[in-house]
């Protein structure tokens, strides 16, 4: 299907792996030239020339910085002033107990997973609404929903992105700007991969049969019994980003392979 995207430009913040990679090429695919994003400059130009091998009609970019120091975003800003999809996707994320929350580890996740996200919305967003045309999609969690307790600090910082699209979304009310928020469920990163590997590293199975091991064990309550795959994220987030989802409106989008045990 022609999501009809073609010559678009979008940012993805870090999308050198992961989800926000899989973002990115997934919207190369539909002929969006992609501007990569990442704090390691080595890795965002592989992610460059990667997709530049493999999507030779688009012309990604180099957007390599770190999107937390305001002076990397505004000197981004300089190199990229208009673009048509926004993917705020950049985050951190660790397994902590309250206890261990510290007033510096609060203001961290506060400053990387939000204020950097609104920062670029900030830009972007009337520069979208002058030209009546633009996506921007938040990557939240099924933990913004239903908070495990097991990272309160990542938790907090996602909630606020649901509630920031919303608020964002009402500004683009009778545009054809759209703003929205995906919360995907368990997704198999690098590091999860990784995480996986390595708790089953003594036993003679094959991945998918660790995978499940795992699922089972730790996490039940998934409906799949698997983790998402970060080209599945990538591909509902081309959708969103398409002139056919433009009735998605300040949406919490879940794909959370049935984690959340609400009917809403």
């Amino acid at each position: 299907m022609d999501m009809g995207l073609h010559n678009k430009t979008a940012l993805v913040t870090g999308s050198t792996k992961g989800i926000g990679k899989a973002i990115a090429i997934e919207l190369a695919k539909e002929g969006v030239n992609v501007l990569i994003n990442g704090r390691n400059n080595e890795e965002v130009e592989q992610t460059v020339n990667e997709i530049r091998s493999n999507f030779p009609a688009t012309s990604p970019q180099n957007a390599a910085a770190d999107i937390v120091d305001i002076k990397q975003r505004e000197a981004l800003f300089e190199k990229y002033p208009h673009v048509d999809i926004l993917i705020n996707n950049t985050g951190i994320y660790e397994i902590m107990s309250y206890d261990e929350v510290t007033d510096e580890i609060w203001d961290k996740y506060f400053r990387t997973n939000v204020l950097a996200a609104n920062g670029l919305c900030k830009f972007y967003l009337p520069k979208m609404l002058d030209n009546n045309y633009g996506r921007m999609i938040f990557i939240a969690s099924e933990e913004a929903v239903m908070p495990s307790g097991q990272m309160p600090q990542y938790c907090m910082t996602k909630s606020m992105l649901l509630s920031l699209s919303k608020s964002l979304s009402k500004l683009t009310i009778g545009t054809e700007v759209t703003v929205n928020t995906i919360m995907p469920g368990p997704t198999l990163s690098e590091n999860v991969h990784q995480i996986i590997e390595g708790i089953y590293a003594d036993n003679n199975l094959t991945f998918p049969e660790k995978e499940k091991k795992f699922m089972a064990a730790n996490l039940p309550q998934s409906e799949i019994q698997r983790f998402i795959r970060p080209i599945e994220i990538g591909r509902l987030a081309a959708f969103i980003c398409s002139p056919y989802a433009s009735a998605f409106k300040g949406s919490p989008i879940r794909m959370d392979g049935g984690m959340v045990p609400t009917i809403y």
